[in-house]
């Protein structure tokens, strides 16, 4: 959906501006886009104690039907992910490429019954994640959220970097 698109979401267009992506690909509910989420980060290497925290708070949000946007990438987010798809709560996946061309089995009923939105900026032509896929994604997803959550942010990495580098912008981190 293109920029000027209706269904757009407005909160990247306030949040971002000029900057805001001229183009989005989606598969699922749009309607999930106008809800309250959290965006969900974590680097790829975790303590463990920051791992349980990450894994309560999973649970808390699938009970309390919370929605959560994240790319899901990193080992804790892909644990996340399995613990909400539990659950009920709506989901917006946000990968950093194209849209998969095969959907996981554990993503159709969710998708199926609307609860499930994956997001992209990228044409299905970009099939590989990078660092600045990964770095343009996460601005994605906090954009679009209204409150953040940081799992863990490795000391000098990826996102710790990003994070230094480019504030979250209009999103509260809880972590």
């Amino acid at each position: 959906m293109p920029r000027d698109d209706a269904r757009y979401p407005a909160r990247l267009r306030q949040r971002l501006g000029t900057d805001a992506p001229a183009e989005l690909t989606a598969l699922g509910n749009l309607d999930l886009l106008s809800l309250a989420m959290t965006a969900l980060f974590c680097s790829a290497r975790c303590p463990g104690n920051a791992i349980l925290r990450a894994y309560d708070q999973a649970a808390q949000w699938r009970d309390a039907g919370r929605c959560v946007v994240s790319g899901f990438h990193s080992p804790v987010e892909k644990e996340c992910l399995r613990i909400l798809l539990r659950g009920e709560p709506p989901i917006i996946i946000c990968p950093a490429r194209g849209l998969p061309k095969r959907i996981p089995p554990e993503w159709k009923t969710p998708l199926a019954d609307g609860r499930l939105l994956l997001l992209s900026i990228f044409p299905q032509t970009e099939s590989r994640i990078t660092a600045d896929l990964a770095a343009r994604r996460n601005e994605l997803v906090a954009a679009l959220a209204d409150q953040v959550f940081v799992a863990y942010a490795a000391p000098g990495g990826r996102l710790e970097t990003s994070l230094r580098q480019k504030p979250l912008p209009l999103a509260k981190t809880a972590s």
